[in-house]
């Protein structure tokens, strides 16, 4: 299996413990990777395209198990009781089962806590697009006020003083390595290597799986204009699967017939077409990744199949492939229950459980 060599990842020895840390708030140019680093290949599926990675953080074995560490690392917030794992859970599919995280102060956000996987096809991040890479988005969490809510300078103040991430970092970065920048590109290492693609639909992609009678049904009806679900989670036959490849576009998909200024796409780039406008999540591992939309107001599957149903609101921001909304589509009990068997065929049982990801603490 494609990640089979991620078994060799094993914590940094600590030999290395005596490196000198750098000043936390460090931000110039250090030598990138380390002199001694393990280059590794993406793991890329034979039925995804070759995505577009960063020149400037190559995947290299230090760097991932530095990042995985940092991934689970509760020493990123404020008070030492939150991790970004704290809102992007493996076995939920890398995301929130509450409909908006809530932050070490008790307060919760306004969007729910999107899925992480197979973010090397991704250009945009964040459910309005405003982080441009996955080393910018890493950054932001954690002087977030209501999610982290500290500073990244005492963040890494608190990581030099323990001698495994002395020993991390040097061997990922070369010494006096412990930075912001480095830090965020760790993170941003180990978030590209998860690469969720062993589900039954690609079993059934390489001629292993034969759907049942309801999952070819749903199949049909996600692939046609009777359910038309292909135009924004992307057609099974050209490649772009379910938003999990290239530049995931940004729609308003009728769940509100008040639009609030300045929401969604717009809030990005001032232009008031863009209102309302969110991210179309991949379908992938859609069965594990509830409660559902930007703001998780649908907690089942069931739910945003009804929606959809329903047609949705029409604006002036809206999809025109929500053609039904305002009408309806009038699905019967049979075709809604096709639909969901069909987007539970996403399921990868094995990515949600595979140890390489889990926390190594």
């Amino acid at each position: 299996m494609y990640f089979s060599s991620m078994k060799k990842y094993v914590v940094i020895s600590l030999i290395l413990a005596g490196v000198i840390a750098c000043q936390p708030d460090q931000l110039e140019e250090l030598p990138m990777p380390g002199p001694d680093v393990t280059y590794i290949d993406f793991p890329k599926p034979d039925n995804f395209p070759v995505p577009e990675l960063p020149a400037d953080n190559p995947l290299t074995e230090e760097g991932v198990e530095l990042g995985r560490h940092l991934f689970y690392e509760v020493r990123l917030s404020g008070d030492n009781t939150l991790a970004c794992a704290g809102c992007h859970l493996q076995d939920q599919g890398f995301s929130d089962f509450n409909a908006t995280s809530v932050g070490i102060d008790g307060i919760s956000g306004t969007k729910n806590a999107m899925a992480i996987f197979n973010l090397a096809w991704q250009e945009h991040f964040f459910w309005d697009g405003r982080s441009p890479s996955l080393e910018h988005q890493a950054a932001l969490p954690v002087e977030d006020p209501i999610e982290m809510h500290t500073t990244w300078p005492e963040a890494l103040a608190k990581l030099e003083q323990d001698s495994l991430y002395q020993a991390l970092f040097a061997a990922a970065f070369g010494p006096n390595s412990i930075t912001r920048e480095n830090a965020t590109k760790a993170i941003a290492q180990f978030e590209r290597m998860l690469v969720s693609a062993d589900s039954k639909f690609d079993a059934w992609q390489r001629g292993d799986y034969q759907f049942t009678q309801e999952e070819a049904l749903g199949y049909n009806i996600f692939n046609s204009e009777r359910g038309d679900c292909f135009h924004c989670h992307g057609d099974i036959n050209t490649g772009n699967t379910f938003g999990a490849f290239g530049t995931l576009q940004f729609t308003n998909n009728g769940l509100d017939s008040n639009l609030t200024p300045g929401s969604g796409r717009e809030g990005v780039t001032g232009d008031s077409l863009d209102r309302a406008k969110f991210k179309i999540p991949s379908l992938r591992n859609v069965e594990y990744t509830f409660p559902y939309m930007h703001d998780g107001r649908f907690q089942t599957l069931f739910d945003v199949v009804e929606f959809y149903n329903t047609g949705g609101f029409p604006s002036y921001t809206i999809d025109p492939n929500m053609k039904a909304a305002g009408v309806g589509r009038n699905w019967t009990p049979a075709e809604k229950a096709a639909l969901i068997a069909f987007m539970r065929t996403l399921s990868d049982p094995n990515f949600v459980t595979n140890p390489a990801f889990s926390d190594p603490f």
